[in-house]
């Protein structure tokens, strides 16, 4: 009776899958991006701490964009290395570059979305983009590419920004992540229901800045400068997104563990505050997961009804993964089709996990 019961548990769970991979998921892999309707004034806001040599790949990167009216504002926060011997430079020979200076973080607020603050108020133009030092734009119309994101009205512009391939498992796993929580918060909002973004690829004018409050419901929360605020936007602002390749940063993945894990602690620290409907949305996708893989190894122990087991299994692959896989060619990411099964239970396992870890210890720190 018992194993009868996990299986049609079993099959709920791939039932609620296969739902997410054709009504949210699928369509994401059609979408094509708006085509740009004007070229707008831009300011490009990059809050930086001890990363002298990112900013020496990154700001010439930026500054070679081929976008006809920008600027650049670097937000030089407490710095003990060369930064600032290096932007004086860059502001003597680019009159569209700009730094911002802070010296000390009051001590009631968070140091990253004070100094983001402070960049968006030194900033000459009403439409910002907004990226890490650690990133770095996969064209030279990454400008371009992202403001074409207003032209459907929006204020708003959710971008994607993968993570350079390097070599070894956790580096597929960290890929695979970012791209599946990627063709989660992307879908949900190309159908009307964004909750998040990335600050790595991330626009949104002054004005939906202001009208929102800025960070202020969450300003002393590490973390949440980019998703706790598109939750916050989004009940008086119309989002877009944009997924060329062109249109794309690439960031410098963590190269241990425990990097890995510190990170995405943060990440889902922040995610306690989401919205319930955007709770119960995520929570549903991820709990059908966990739970599928859980109910896997269990009737697999049990050595029951096997046929029906590997039925359903066979459903859920041959489904899902073409989904994820159709997605991933459409936002020019590769996936290693033999290693996908394994990261794929690594990445919920890995959730569940961290998870655990964010309820057990709350003490987390940006820098």
């Amino acid at each position: 009776m018992i194993p009868l019961i996990l299986l049609a548990v079993l099959a709920f769970c791939v039932l609620v899958q296969l739902f997410y991979a054709l009504y949210y998921f699928l369509p994401l892999s059609r979408y094509k991006d708006p085509e740009p309707d004007t070229l707008r004034p831009v300011s490009v806001i990059v809050a930086a701490h001890n990363e002298q040599d990112n900013l020496f790949e990154l700001l010439p990167m930026l500054l070679d964009q081929q976008y006809p009216e920008f600027e650049v504002i670097l937000v030089n926060d407490r710095s003990t290395d060369d930064t600032e011997f290096y932007v004086y430079e860059l502001e003597r020979q680019f009159p569209n570059f700009r730094v911002v200076t802070i010296k000390k973080t009051p001590e009631y607020l968070n140091s990253k979305k004070y100094a983001l603050a402070l960049g968006i108020r030194a900033a000459r133009y009403e439409h910002m983009l907004f990226t890490d030092a650690d990133c770095r734009p996969c064209s030279d119309r990454w400008i371009e590419k992202m403001q074409s994101g207003y032209s459907a009205g929006a204020d708003l512009v959710i971008g994607y920004s993968p993570y350079k391939k390097l070599g070894g498992f956790l580096n597929h796993l960290i890929r695979y992540e970012t791209l599946l929580t990627a063709i989660q918060y992307l879908s949900h909002a190309n159908k009307g229901h964004a909750y998040m973004g990335v600050g790595r690829n991330l626009s949104y004018t002054k004005s939906c800045f202001f009208r929102n409050k800025g960070f202020a419901s969450h300003i002393k929360t590490t973390g949440g400068d980019d998703d706790l605020f598109v939750r916050d936007a989004v009940n008086n602002s119309k989002a877009s997104i944009v997924i060329s390749k062109e249109g794309q940063t690439v960031s410098i993945p963590k190269r241990t563990f425990r990097e890995w894990l510190i990170q995405k602690r943060r990440h889902m620290a922040a995610g306690r505050q989401y919205n319930a409907a955007d709770r119960g949305r995520i929570g549903t996708f991820i709990s059908s997961n966990i739970l599928f893989y859980t109910l896997v190894i269990i009737l697999l122990v049990l050595n029951s009804h096997l046929t029906i087991l590997a039925a359903l299994i066979g459903v859920r692959y041959l489904v899902v993964f073409p989904v994820y896989l159709s997605v991933a060619r459409r936002l020019d990411e590769g996936v290693s089709l033999p290693l996908l099964p394994l990261l794929d239970i690594a990445y919920f396992f890995s959730y569940l996990l961290l998870g655990v870890s964010v309820v057990l210890n709350k003490r987390i720190r940006w820098k």
